[in-house]
């Protein structure tokens, strides 16, 4: 069991070992799918597990009205990724003048919305990939380039993608961003959790750092029996809803607001049902040259770099 109590140890159980593929393996994996597509069934190649979530997994609770949008999530995702410095300063507030969302160099953002009646203060949102129980990036990668852990990460291994990004179309958040510098190596980007730091004891650097202690990280059902307490205790202060308990099938990010949603740019209208169902026949959807030709280009540059490092 780990120090602080999180409920989980750090045997990846169930976990499968992406460490270890070879490219062998990837290029199977890569002709597998496209067999598949042949007989309409690409991601059934890889069925994808059904399953409503580990049932210990870790979550995230953001408070928008504790929220006063200092940013100081944003600097220690930063660091602690050791992404590049931000064109703008962590500390200037000319970035909410447009609403922004993760790119390659940011994995998270804050954006200020405008309390439309005119009598309160604006609020903040913080956006971030949100960790779906059951999520349909993983559903539609052909290649498996992602993994739902027991903590509550969906990570994603570069080493296996070969940039088709139908996963950045399957996200009902549109949380994946595409590091379009990287030409010859196919990248995407997203938050991680802060993986690395939870297997070992740790919290997420965003929540370590918030100063309001807006961002609340512990287990996902005990954040949900926190947040129904406010709720219940500050009926006024607060919408009914947990935002992310029930959506697609629910997420490891959970949201409280005091207006609704809709207003701070959530995508409504998201069934309870995870989008697995629905992104279990992308790719059978999908005219077979567009699912072959990136698979294609992909074997090329393997074969090309696995050229140049035999020199």
């Amino acid at each position: 069991m780990d120090p602080k109590g999180l409920g989980f140890d750090n045997k990846e159980e169930g976990m499968e070992e992406k460490k270890g593929i070879s490219r062998r393996d990837c290029l199977k994996a890569l002709t597998a799918a496209g067999s598949a597509t042949l007989i309409g069934s690409a991601v059934d190649a890889h069925a994808y597990k059904k399953f409503s979530g580990w049932p210990d997994r870790c979550g995230m609770l953001a408070d928008t009205t504790e929220c006063v949008g200092c940013r100081s999530c944003e600097a220690a995702c930063n660091r602690a990724n050791g992404l590049p410095a931000p064109a703008v300063p962590f500390d200037e507030k000319s970035v909410f003048e447009e609403k922004r969302r993760p790119t390659a160099s940011a994995y998270t953002v804050v954006n200020r919305y405008s309390d439309t009646e005119g009598t309160g203060p604006p609020v903040y949102r913080k956006v971030q990939c949100n960790h779906c129980n059951e999520p349909s990036c993983a559903s539609a990668c052909p290649v498996r380039a992602y993994t739902k852990t027991p903590e509550g990460a969906v990570l994603y291994n570069k080493d296996l993608c070969f940039g088709c990004r139908y996963c950045m179309v399957a996200c009902p958040f549109s949380a994946p961003a595409y590091d379009y510098e990287s030409a010859l190596e196919p990248r995407i980007v997203k938050c991680t959790f802060c993986y690395e730091r939870v297997k070992k004891g740790g919290i997420p650097a965003c929540a370590e750092a918030c100063p309001m202690e807006a961002i609340k990280f512990g287990k996902r059902k005990d954040l949900i029996r926190l947040a129904e307490a406010r709720i219940r205790k500050y009926p006024d202060r607060y919408i009914d809803r947990i935002y992310g308990e029930h959506e697609v099938g629910g997420t490891s990010w959970l949201y409280l607001s005091g207006v609704p949603f809709d207003r701070l740019d959530f995508p409504e209208n998201l069934p309870d049902k995870p989008l697995v169902e629905q992104t279990k026949g992308f790719l059978s959807a999908v005219p077979l040259v567009l699912v072959l030709w990136p698979a294609f280009l992909g074997l090329a540059y393997a074969a090309t770099r696995n050229k140049e490092e035999d020199k």
